[in-house]
């Protein structure tokens, strides 16, 4: 009870540092962001010959609010998808004059007798944020305490959960189409339509196919690909007003963290100490246990927070891969604890390396082995770090290993051979030289190797700046490599005012999230699930070619996936999203 009633305290002081909020109604319309870009004038707008038009765009395209969309086609639009798969296309509405009631539309598709349901199609509204710049080298690491020092615009990037929405006069409004298709559907070309209503205005409607083919993705727990986006409980808590580990807050996180599942996630993010990574989010990681440091000097733990995160995720949400547990190396050094004897929270700050570090770690390590096992965890978990250097990584290994060598261990960072047999999980920065022949081995040996982006690639990426399909090509990215995996750190660190302005203090905007608070999908998201998707296509179709002996087919299709590499982007003519759309092309044509 003593121990319930710190961590409850403890809970209670975090949330008040965060700045609590008032709960919010999520599903609620909001005013977007001004934006002071210069754009097309009162004349251009004026010279449309009707008050609203509609028309296909590109999902390759981030189309100003403000200006008039190029590039845009009446024409039938044409999709191809295997089944059990999940397609987009986007649309765009722009007005001369404002619209009241705006709704949208799609319904179910035919085929002659055969019908995908209407449930499985939708029509979203695309809303902006604002965003700003990359660094003067294309990367977006640094402090940006100031917004005005940036360059600084809105940008489509939100896919709404408002069903109805009024779209200003001149300017343009962006539709998100998605099309999941049923892993039972008939093969065969779809056709529906997507309509486009509002107050005292004709209807708009735009044609649209779907030839759907006769082979079946995978369902995404399956998917071979370990995708690892870290999680982040302490933001969904501050943005709904909630308390921490409250039912009120699980049931905020139960709808974000499915989106996470249905795109394949693996990982669960969970933290051993308070701020393993510093002040580098808009609310702090807090430790998911608790320490107490007896009057004797003996220690006890509470997992109650541990286990019921870990719970969750794995029963309510399906998330049942790695546990990583961050970080016995943080950025401060500096080992928080409940001391009975001063009746306060106290810290050790330490080394890896020195006494005070194993004297700290190992009884813990040893009491968390001892937990992990009777929850039927352990073999799942893994020790994680973060982007430490190699010496501390010796040193943490060997607290680790002394405490009990059965314990997996992971790092996100640098590749040092040195340390390479120690790690179960080891991703490396995108553009790292990583040994086919080492990743090959590792694989044999059960270990994974994965690559990561964060804010330090000018390509690719996924900041709210960033071309759409960048996103979609990283996840590509990783099958060429030969990876197991594909890492981001932040999925939902949301900053203070995430619907409306992704800027942060210290990356560029957009690189601590991609889903947005509602939960709200968003067109980086979208794009690398699709990305995502492709992956698995690859290695279904090599293990098809490879099992029928189709040498010429594979071929193809090697080299084509061949060029999603650092030296391929380079030597190559194509943008990111004319790869990707030629490859999206050969694997629903082989």
């Amino acid at each position: 009870m003593r121990r319930t009633l710190i961590l409850t305290a403890l809970m209670a002081l975090a949330l008040t540092a965060f700045g609590q909020a008032v709960p919010r109604d999520v599903a609620a319309d909001y005013d977007e962001l001004t934006d002071t870009k210069p754009h097309d004038g009162p004349e251009a707008w004026d010279g449309m010959s009707r008050p609203a038009e509609l028309a296909w765009g590109t999902t390759d395209v981030r189309y100003k609010k403000f200006d008039l969309p190029e590039g845009t086609s009446t024409r039938t639009l044409r999709l191809r998808a295997w089944r059990g798969e999940r397609v987009h296309a986007q649309a765009v509405l722009w007005t001369r004059s404002g619209l009241d009631s705006v709704r949208l539309s799609v319904g179910g598709l035919r085929a002659g007798r055969a019908v995908i349901p209407d449930s499985a199609v939708s029509a979203s509204f695309v809303r902006y944020v604002m965003t700003d710049e990359p660094n003067p080298d294309g990367s977006g690491c640094g402090l940006r305490p100031v917004k005005s020092d940036w360059d600084s615009s809105l940008v489509a990037d939100v896919i709404d959960i408002a069903r109805v929405r009024p779209v200003s006069a001149r300017s343009v409004q962006p539709v998100w189409l998605t099309v999941r298709v049923p892993r039972d559907a008939q093969p065969g070309r779809y056709r529906g339509t997507l309509t486009v209503t509002a107050a005292r205005h004709e209807r708009l409607s735009l044609p649209f196919e779907l030839e759907v083919s006769s082979r079946t993705l995978t369902p995404p727990r399956e998917w071979k690909l370990n995708l690892d986006l870290w999680q982040n409980p302490y933001a969904v808590a501050r943005y709904h007003g909630v308390p921490l580990w409250s039912q009120a807050h699980f049931d905020a996180m139960r709808p974000l963290m499915k989106m996470l599942a249905d795109a394949g996630q693996r990982a669960i993010t969970t933290t051993l100490m308070y701020e393993p990574w510093g002040g580098q989010t808009e609310d702090f990681y807090l430790s998911m246990i608790t320490r107490t440091r007896r009057i004797d000097g003996t220690w006890t733990y509470d997992y109650a927070v541990f286990d019921r995160w870990v719970e969750f995720m794995t029963d309510d949400v399906g998330i049942d891969g790695l546990i990583s547990c961050y970080s016995l190396i943080p950025w401060s050094l500096r080992f928080d604890y409940f001391d009975q004897a001063t009746n306060r929270v106290e810290f050790i700050t330490a080394r890896p390396g020195e006494k005070a570090y194993a004297d700290y770690w190992v009884p813990f390590l040893k009491d968390f082995a001892a937990h992990l096992r009777r929850k039927g965890w352990f073999e799942r978990t893994a020790i994680a770090m973060d982007e430490r250097p190699m010496e501390a990584m010796r040193e943490a290994i060997k607290v680790i290993k002394a405490a009990d060598p059965a314990f997996k261990i992971s790092l996100a960072g640098g590749y040092h051979p040195e340390i390479l047999d120690d790690l179960y999980y080891l991703s490396v920065p995108y553009g790292t030289q990583f040994p086919d022949s080492v990743k090959a081995k590792r694989r044999s040996r059960g270990q994974l190797s994965c690559v990561y982006t964060c804010c330090t690639e000018a390509f690719p990426n996924i900041f709210t700046f960033s071309a759409p399909a960048e996103a979609a090509w990283t996840a590509i990215h990783a099958v060429a490599g030969d990876y197991d995996g594909y890492l981001r750190w932040a999925v939902n660190s949301w900053t203070a005012d995430p619907l409306r302005d992704s800027r942060f203090t210290r990356f560029a905007a957009g690189d601590t999230y991609n889903i947005y608070p509602g939960p709200r999908s968003s067109i980086r998201f979208e794009r690398l699930v699709e990305g995502l998707q492709a992956a698995e296509k690859v290695r279904l179709l090599r293990e098809e070619f490879s099992a029928r002996g189709e040498r010429r087919k594979l071929d193809r299709l090697n080299r084509a996936v061949g060029q999603f590499t650092p030296a391929g982007m380079k030597a190559g003519k194509q943008t990111a999203g004319q790869m990707v759309s030629h490859l999206h092309e050969l694997l629903n044509t082989l």
